[in-house]
């Protein structure tokens, strides 16, 4: 062989992740354009079609603005243009399932809302169409028994009531407002929206990214901030002072955090603790409030009813934070768990799980004060 042949040949750079990821330049996009046999007439009479493809990257191959989690080894999307990441919904790379788990929780809000608007009247009134008629729900007793807790909510949901001859038929006027209620379902709808948006299209590019995490994080503090409303409101309904008091606590809380947030060095991961514990310091001023409307309704017939749902938003909650901060299980075994079981994941179902319940004690709240009023 040619010397000068063989000294010309450059040595060839082995990919770690070479199985999965496409190896491009560093900070580059990891999008190339390729032909493919189904477009128009090339010079040779060939039909092709430029199309363009887009690799994965590992977590050595980042920009420092996407190094949130060192545990995630692999299947990272890397300054991908607008449209192929949001194509990307439908490919698998280690945002996936956290795009879809609250995808998928926005999707039902929206389901919920959609239905609560249908079977409540006072909404119609708004638009024009009917008088409200209130439900009466027959009581449900509260086990911990799981069965009898969900054939509660499934009653507590049955549209099938509104054609029931068990309607109370009442004027207009007496039924509590619902825009408690669907200020916490807005809020919910944008937390889980802002945040299936963020992890779609973070990739695109630094600015993105850095605006996109900071719509998640309002998002955040907006679902903490609304889901005060409806049991504030309806707890204190006959004493308005203390709905003031508790409401505007919440919400300055929730713009303090907000502003604090916007920091784009709080957006790194040095700060995911101190990020963690902005938010719980929101939910855990929710204590105060919840023993104080304990107190007064204690003779509420919905008391268990309501403090089992909530409970539980306060367990998901709770658990989901601690698998967001420890980031476990990916710490134990990084590179396993890339693709799904991460903890940001888990993060997300705990999320969606917890305002589930806390839509399950709003629910109770509006049977309690359409019967008994004040």
């Amino acid at each position: 062989m040619d010397v000068a042949v063989f000294l010309k040949r450059k040595p060839k750079k082995m990919d770690f992740h070479q199985t999965h990821c496409s190896h491009v330049v560093p900070h580059q996009s990891a999008c190339k354009n390729k032909k493919k046999k189904v477009g128009n007439l090339d010079d040779d009479g060939t039909l092709n079609k430029e199309i363009k493809l887009c690799g994965l990257k590992s977590f050595w191959e980042l920009p420092e603005y996407m190094k949130d989690n060192e545990f995630i080894l692999s299947y990272y999307r890397v300054s991908w243009p607008l449209k192929e990441a949001l194509f990307s919904i439908f490919r698998w790379h280690n945002e996936t399932l956290n795009v879809w788990t609250h995808l998928i929780g926005f999707l039902l809000f929206l389901g919920l809302t959609i239905a609560n608007v249908m079977q409540v009247p006072q909404v119609a009134d708004l638009l024009g169409l009917f008088t409200r008629s209130i439900l009466t729900i027959a009581e449900t007793n509260v086990s911990l028994n799981s069965k009898e807790f969900f054939l509660g909510t499934t009653e507590l949901l049955d549209l099938k009531q509104i054609t029931s001859p068990k309607i109370d038929i009442t004027p207009p006027g007496t039924a509590v407002s619902r825009w408690p209620f669907y200020v916490f379902l807005g809020g919910s709808m944008f937390c889980l929206l802002s945040s299936s948006i963020c992890h779609l299209f973070s990739c695109h590019s630094r600015h993105l990214n850095i605006f996109l995490l900071r719509i998640d994080y309002v998002g955040i503090t907006a679902m903490i901030i609304t889901s005060f409303f409806p049991p504030i409101y309806y707890i204190f309904q006959c004493v308005s002072h203390w709905q003031y008091i508790y409401l505007g606590g919440i919400t300055a809380m929730g713009m303090f955090t907000i502003v604090t947030l916007l920091s784009p060095m709080l957006s790194t991961s040095k700060f995911r603790a101190f990020r963690a514990l902005l938010f719980s310091s929101m939910g855990l001023f929710g204590i105060i409030p919840a023993v104080h409307g304990t107190i007064v309704n204690w003779t509420n017939p919905k008391r268990n009813t309501i403090l089992v749902y909530e409970s539980f938003m306060a367990i998901f909650y709770l658990t989901g934070t601690g698998f967001y901060v420890s980031r476990i299980p990916e710490r134990l075994k990084p590179g396993w768990f890339d693709l799904a079981g991460h903890s940001h994941q888990i993060f997300h179902v705990f999320v969606v799980l917890g305002a589930l319940a806390h839509y399950g004690a709003t629910l109770a709240f509006l049977d309690y004060r359409d019967r008994v009023g004040c």
